[in-house]
């Protein structure tokens, strides 16, 4: 377990040496003349990403997807993007923010997941836990996926909003927890808090006995995308039309997931994950409730990244105009950005 933001910044930086010493290296794609058609990254297991939903619908054409092992969070898929083990990935903006100010040469191409009112981020206690306000986790512990991401942001967000300074935030100690385990580490009072989201949180719900402090869309009062799908800059400069046809497909599968009813997206998600995984392995998907994406074909809006390189800088993690929105993705493959 990784005990400090301090280890998640030097995992971010070495990320930025590493994707530098590669980014003098031609890929096989441009050395060959042909684009690359399998595209290889880290999946989860029982769970369905929006590329597996688009190659099974058919809709990534003769792009091929290869899953080379599972992850555990953002700046993990950052790390292996970076240095060209995987060839794209998905991470919380904020980490992505981070990770291209340190001189990781990434890009957003499409909308890869986000918060609404079925599909957020929550914080749970104990029903017999004390807990109920900002002020009462001074002291406590709070488990979180990973450093630097989604759930550490929210957290911080909201123990801000409830008046406590930085010093008193600084009190609060967070420990990373994998998702799958978060349940029932707080059950067995591991930590005082965990946050969930998805099928984790309703899953646990169902269980019963945990109560909600906070949840995501409420701290910042809205529905967003909080997360992109990335590749690197390179290989989107020598494998232009894979890109396409993967952000097409992703978008065309966004929208399917969007406009089917509840009962066949779950079928659909059954039958993929049987055929991955094996049939035990989809006893989580009747939890599944809907995209969380906020834009149409998960077009990636300006605010979407505004608000968190605001937040960075407020912290002072980053300058004034270090980072520009503008610059950290694209819409110019996604056929719903008009």
């Amino acid at each position: 377990m990784r005990k400090s933001w301090m280890r998640t910044k030097a995992l971010i930086v070495s990320v930025g040496i590493l994707g530098a010493l590669l980014a003098g290296c031609a890929s096989e794609s441009k050395a060959t003349g042909e684009e690359d058609k399998v595209l290889q990254y880290n999946s989860a297991p029982g769970s369905v990403s929006f590329p597996e939903l688009a190659a099974d619908l058919g809709y990534l054409g003769d792009v091929k997807l290869e899953s080379i092992g599972t992850t555990t969070g953002g700046p993990e898929m950052i790390q292996l993007t970076a240095t060209k083990q995987t060839d794209f990935g998905s991470a919380f903006n904020g980490a992505i923010i981070k990770a291209i100010s340190q001189g990781v040469k990434i890009k957003s191409v499409i909308g890869s997941y986000g918060s609404d009112k079925h599909t957020y981020i929550g914080a749970y206690v104990l029903e017999g836990s004390p807990l109920r306000t900002a002020k009462d986790f001074i002291g406590k512990k709070v488990g979180v996926n990973t450093f630097g991401a989604h759930l550490e942001f929210v957290t911080k967000d909201y123990l801000r909003e409830g008046g406590l300074s930085d010093e008193e935030i600084a009190q609060v100690t967070l420990v990373t927890v994998p998702s799958a385990n978060a349940e029932q580490v707080l059950r067995n009072n591991q930590t005082d808090v965990v946050l969930l989201s998805g099928i984790a949180r309703d899953r646990a719900l169902e269980n019963g006995g945990i109560v909600e402090i906070f949840k995501d869309i409420d701290v910042y009062q809205k529905e967003f995308t909080a997360g992109d799908y990335f590749f690197t800059e390179d290989y989107i400069q020598n494998n232009p039309n894979t890109v396409k046809q993967f952000v097409e497909g992703v978008a065309k599968a966004i929208e399917w997931e969007r406009t089917t009813p509840r009962e066949e997206v779950i079928k659909r998600f059954e039958s993929i994950v049987e055929k991955r995984d094996g049939k035990n392995a989809t006893v989580n998907l009747k939890y599944w409730k809907s995209t969380g994406i906020a834009t149409e074909g998960g077009v990636i809006a300006p605010d979407e990244h505004q608000k968190w390189i605001d937040w960075l800088v407020a912290s002072g993690e980053l300058k004034e105009g270090q980072v520009k929105s503008e610059n950290l993705y694209t819409n110019e493959f996604n056929p719903y950005a008009k």
